[in-house]
């Protein structure tokens, strides 16, 4: 991990898990079905299918809309439903523990820092600017868009947050804790650190091929520290 993280220039984050638990106060499972009552509400019942109505992940009820290609008005109204229950969220979201310091000490060793995220920009950047941290990203926030088609584990946000860094893949590292962040990475060409806090978290990441997982954002805090003094 030491080389990984002296090797890179830039270090692109996932939000929800690296960053915050976004939905640490408004449970995904009530912001699931507030989105599904908001489907129902504008008449297109008929897209929730028995997945769409069990699921608690918000997210799956996003893209199993769009999946379906109800109309792009449909797909932006649902959109548009979930980031404002994103924003709400970011105003309520845990801090992960050691995520500020890691941003803060990235940033004074000259590394710069970006956010490639499934989740909304605008919830990203409320959450970054409640909790005094936007200074360090410098509007490198890169989120969805109203094309569900470029969510990870589509590259995209990372190939974004790669153009706004001017930094080649092979000199960044994504900090993911989801399989589709390895996946995007992957596709990227850029290294994957996984944060993964619990072993069924840590078990999920290594199935989907990465290299190295860490517990705590603290382990690789450690290891910037250790390769910058060496």
């Amino acid at each position: 991990m030491r080389g990984i993280v002296s090797n890179a220039r830039c270090v692109l984050f996932d939000f929800d898990g690296p960053v915050c638990h976004l939905f640490a106060a408004r449970p995904a499972e009530s912001v699931a079905r507030r989105l599904r009552d908001h489907i129902e509400a504008i008449g297109a019942s008929q897209l929730l299918t028995d997945e769409l109505r069990a699921t608690p992940d918000p997210q799956v009820v996003l893209l199993g809309v769009a999946a379906q290609r109800p109309g792009a008005a449909v797909v932006r109204r649902v959109e548009a439903a979930l980031t404002s229950e994103e924003i709400a969220a970011a105003g309520t979201a845990r801090p992960t523990p050691h995520a500020a310091a890691l941003i803060a000490a990235l940033t004074a060793r000259g590394r710069q820092v970006a956010v490639a995220t499934n989740n909304s920009p605008l919830a990203v950047e409320h959450y970054l600017t409640r909790h005094s941290l936007a200074g360090y990203f410098g509007g490198r926030i890169h989120g969805r868009t109203h094309d569900t088609s470029l969510l990870k584990p589509h590259p995209d946000t990372l190939l974004r947050a790669l153009a706004s860094t001017r930094t080649p893949p092979e000199h960044a590292v994504m900090i993911g804790d989801s399989p589709t962040d390895c996946l995007a990475a992957r596709a990227a060409d850029v290294a994957f650190l996984g944060y993964a806090p619990t072993p069924a978290a840590a078990a999920r990441l290594k199935d989907a091929g990465a290299p190295l997982v860490v517990r705590s954002l603290d382990e690789i805090l450690t290891a910037l520290i250790t390769a910058t003094r060496g």
